[in-house]
């Protein structure tokens, strides 16, 4: 997999899972823009404030929504009728990845 402008990431898969790993913030550029056009900004940082732990977080992710590209997040797994998508973020500055993931933009 490779993310434009981006160098290679790596991608893991076995049967309940895949992990992409990527030094590149721009992995999560979808995620980003997504939640800036769905104006789901202060939602997300919510949710990913409250289950920050120690160089992580994550977010649960509506399973058919994320079939035709959208994200839509749950902040209960019985927001998604097929079950959720589990997305875990790891960063040594995990803050900084948050605010950046939610942040407003001027202009």
């Amino acid at each position: 997999m490779k993310v434009i402008g981006s160098r290679p990431a790596s991608v893991e898969r076995n049967t309940r899972s895949v992990k992409l790993v990527s030094e590149e913030g721009g992995v999560l550029d979808l995620l980003r823009s997504q939640l800036r056009d769905r104006h789901v900004r202060g939602a997300a940082r919510r949710l990913l404030l409250a289950r920050e732990k120690k160089g992580s977080t994550s977010l649960m992710l509506n399973r058919q929504a994320a079939a035709v590209g959208v994200v839509a997040l749950c902040s209960a797994a019985e927001q998604s009728p097929l079950g959720p998508i589990y997305a875990t973020i790891e960063s040594e500055r995990i803050g900084a990845v948050i605010d950046w993931l939610t942040a407003y933009e001027s202009g």
